[in-house]
């Protein structure tokens, strides 16, 4: 892809948005050894929505981030956060150098407001290979190994075998606008990448949704909560909520062994051989 500074993108000039990423990656650059910020998801994909979608960063530093290195990014994050309101949306993963090759290794993540360490996933760095924009330094393709398509889908397999299935199982989380959100739209995305071999974004997987049967009124909740403003459900309506619940619960479960079973194959396995 093409190298882009912060003001050649239209979101980055966008009041707020664009205030909290330039500052980010400014001031990262003061906290810890940077050598590259890249965005991916939908700040990438370009399918952003001010106040409404994370925003998703990787920070590839010199090396490993030691013991006093790590609380910089903290407090910048936090401080960021109380400065400026959009950045309370801001997600990065610290990737060093020397592990960018491998896909499993954890790595320094702060997410919803807390420093984590997990890893970055092979949907990440598809997209950040396939368009991912560059705020700083090299473009992802300069510094990341290629993600097979083989290696993209036994990832996604086992997130919907590993993760998703089991919480399906789960009722009381979908009770959640954020689980019936996620689940119809996890399964959506991974049937599609499963199916056609690409990644969409989420304004494209409520699309897919009523072809793969998902009850229309809840794909109508989320596009409504994604992209207009929703009316509250509000207590009078906690019999909707439940059976909203129960109906996004059962079609992602169904979905979920339904996708599974077509398109599944041994992990590790080439590509096309699908079982059918």
């Amino acid at each position: 892809m093409s190298r882009a500074s912060v003001c050649d993108v239209p979101v980055m000039t966008a009041t707020g948005t664009g205030r909290a990423l330039r500052r980010f990656v400014s001031e990262v650059r003061q906290a810890v050894p940077t050598l590259a910020v890249w965005a991916h998801g939908s700040l990438a994909m370009g399918d952003f929505r001010p106040g409404r979608s994370d925003l998703d960063l990787i920070a590839v530093t010199e090396g490993p981030l030691n013991d006093a290195q790590r609380d910089r990014p903290a407090r910048l994050h936090r401080r960021l956060a109380d400065e400026e309101p959009a950045a309370a949306a801001l997600h990065c993963s610290y990737m060093p150098r020397g592990a960018l090759t491998e896909a499993r290794t954890d790595h320094v993540t702060w997410a919803h407001g807390t420093l984590l360490a997990r890893p970055v996933m092979p949907v990440s760095r598809r997209e950040l290979l396939d368009g991912g924009l560059v705020l700083h330094g090299p473009a992802p393709a300069e510094l990341l190994p290629p993600v097979s398509q083989g290696q993209l889908e036994d990832h996604i397999r086992r997130d919907l075998r590993e993760y998703w299935l089991p919480a399906s199982g789960r009722p009381l989380r979908w009770l959640q606008d954020t689980w019936v959100d996620l689940g119809l739209l996890v399964l959506a995305l991974a049937t599609v990448t499963l199916r056609d071999g690409r990644l969409i974004v989420k304004g494209e997987a409520l699309t897919v949704l009523p072809q793969l049967g998902a009850p229309a009124d809840v794909v109508r909740d989320i596009h409504e909560r994604r992209y207009a403003t929703p009316a509250p459900l509000g207590r009078v309506r906690r019999v909707r909520r439940v059976r909203r619940a129960m109906r996004a619960r059962a079609f992602v479960r169904r979905g979920i062994k339904h996708t599974l079973a077509t398109y599944d194959r041994p992990e590790g396995a080439p590509p096309g051989t699908d079982a059918r």
